[in-house]
């Protein structure tokens, strides 16, 4: 809007006056608005339908009209009654525009259900009901509208229905909003521990592994580890490296109600421990806090590590030949972390993660022994039955007892304080873990189970092409018999020598067309054992002082 000058007195002229107000009274007639009034029923002329229009427009108060009437009276000094007559509106409505400040529609104190109101109760009891529902079985403002229709014939719009259930869940605390606190913890005091899951590629094959993760409430500094499973004893092994990665032991742990942890939930706060994991904070002397039933929120920052960790170290799906070296892929991102400075912080999460060890408690001088013992019997398989897999042993200990210690990553047998095998932990169900050492004594005495005895499938399916070669030279030059006999006591040189070194003078003998197991074992004799080289003098050797032949003569009484 152009507004007019003043003189050097300060004072409008009235050339300048009647000219603004024209056009301000023209823009007030000639705005565009489509009047809220139905149609004509008869054909009206175009005058008279003009004059309905601006009559209508009289009624409404625009913003326009709102400005109009206070630069009228602010400015230019109308009256009131001048002002009614030039706009249409009401004394009572230019002074409220005159004394206030502009408004719009009032928000109702009340707002009326007219067709939702029979309904209302019913609503209601349905929402107090499923305060004892589980939660995810409860009602939505769109069931409850259907229910509305099918059962009671409501004729109402689904808009009415959500918009009543919405403040009813409010006023009845049935799925309301919750209000959080604001928390500073103490340096060094508490850390939250969870586990998490994701996929991951190992070996070349994807699967879903389990990862632990520990993260200090103060600095938001965390460790995370790998595992195939997420039972006691990865649990336990996953915190006894948390400490040593933290470089000392939280005074508080909160955990949720596992069942590594927990037996039993009892009433309040009140817990019955797992036995083995009272050990287990009694030896490193912290003080473990479970949170409520179904309130992970208690730990947030360990609940929001875990996506963290998903879409930052997981992404895209990590591949690695072995758990350890994945494990060690994140260490390193772990390791990394911190450089930042969470919201509301003046220091970094690694400043603040250096000023809080000095408030850790310290680790103690010997780990906590994270091994279990039990008691076995091998069968006539030549194997263990541990948690339900199978474990070999070497022939000749078939039918004894022997004792097994399981680590989380390793399992070891022994017989008489000797241990007699050692295995990678199995985890699942029905699983085997056979070493063909083991067997090579028993099927060299029945060459014919070579070809489907397991142990010796499971390792021609990993083994050299050089070996198959070798087989096929044994057999072809002393029979399929002599020649697997022959080729299993090549397979036991791996006890003696490094893989690499049978493989290369498995591919010399090869070379040369031996076709023995001595030939093979003589390639891989130092050269200093080995004939060779040039013969030598045997002057040098020990040898018995000349024997006495006159001492015979006295068996035949001849002196």
């Amino acid at each position: 809007m152009v507004y007019p000058k003043h003189n050097e007195r300060g004072v409008i002229s009235c050339a300048d006056s009647h000219t603004v107000f024209a056009n301000l009274k023209l823009t007030h007639l000639e705005a565009k608005w489509q009047p809220k009034i139905d149609p004509p029923c008869a054909i009206v002329s175009g005058e008279d339908f003009l004059d309905r229009c601006l009559l209508e427009v009289r009624r409404m108060l625009r913003m326009d009209q709102y400005e109009y009437i206070r630069i009228a009276k602010r400015v230019y000094g109308k009256s009131i009654r001048q002002i009614r007559r030039e706009t249409g509106h009401s004394r009572n409505t230019i002074r409220k525009v005159l004394r206030e400040e502009p408004y719009g529609y009032c928000q109702r104190e009340h707002q009326p259900y007219p067709v939702l109101g029979p309904y209302l109760n019913i609503i209601d009891r349905w929402l107090e009901q499923d305060k004892e529902r589980p939660k995810k079985q409860r009602h939505t403002a769109r069931r409850i509208y259907h229910r509305l229709v099918e059962e009671h014939g409501f004729q109402g719009s689904e808009n009415t229905v959500r918009r009543y259930v919405r403040e009813a869940k409010v006023r009845l605390g049935v799925g309301a909003p919750r209000a959080f606190i604001p928390l500073e913890p103490e340096l060094g005091q508490e850390a939250e521990v969870d586990w998490g899951t994701a996929l991951a590629a190992i070996s070349g094959e994807v699967g879903r592994y389990k990862f632990f993760c520990m993260r200090s409430k103060s600095s938001g500094k965390h460790f995370v580890q790998f595992y195939p499973c997420e039972r006691q004893q990865a649990f336990f092994d996953g915190q006894i490296r948390a400490f040593a990665f933290f470089g000392g032991v939280f005074p508080v742990i909160v955990y949720d109600n596992l069942s590594a942890a927990v037996k039993k939930v009892l009433r309040g706060k009140k817990r019955l421990e797992q036995e083995a994991f009272t050990r287990f904070h009694a030896y490193y002397n912290f003080t473990p806090r479970f949170c409520n039933v179904a309130s992970g929120h208690e730990k947030g920052g360990v609940e929001g590590l875990i996506g963290y960790v998903r879409r930052n170290y997981l992404v895209p799906i990590p591949a690695a030949a072995s758990l350890e070296e994945l494990n060690q892929k994140v260490l390193k991102q772990c390791l990394a972390y911190g450089d930042h400075r969470m919201q509301g912080r003046e220091n970094t999460v690694n400043e603040i993660f250096e000023q809080e060890k000095s408030y850790l408690l310290p680790l103690p001088e010997i780990a906590f022994s994270n091994i279990q013992t039990t008691d076995g019997k091998v069968d006539r398989y030549c194997t263990v039955i541990v948690d339900k897999n199978r474990y070999s042993v070497p022939t000749r200990y078939a039918g004894l007892k022997v004792k097994v210690s399981l680590g989380v990553n390793q399992v070891e047998i022994f017989r008489d304080g000797v241990r007699v095998a050692s295995h990678r932990r199995l985890y699942g169900n029905n699983k085997w873990s056979l070493n063909p050492d083991h067997y090579l004594e028993l099927i060299q005495r029945r060459p014919e189970a070579f070809n489907s005895a397991r142990p010796i499938r499971q390792w021609r399916k990993k083994w050299p092409w050089c070996l198959e070669r070798l087989l096929e030279r044994f057999q072809h030059s002393q029979g399929d018999t002599k020649g697997i006999k022959d080729f299993i006591s090549v397979l036991m040189l791996y006890r003696d020598y490094r893989a690499d070194e049978v493989e290369g003078a498995v591919e010399k003998a090869l070379e040369v067309r031996i076709s023995c197991s001595q030939g093979v074992k003589h390639l891989l004799l130092p050269s200093s054992e080995s004939n060779s080289g040039s013969p030598q003098s045997l002057d040098s050797w020990p040898a018995l002082p000349p024997a006495d032949v006159s001492v015979y003569g006295q068996l035949g009484g001849v002196k």
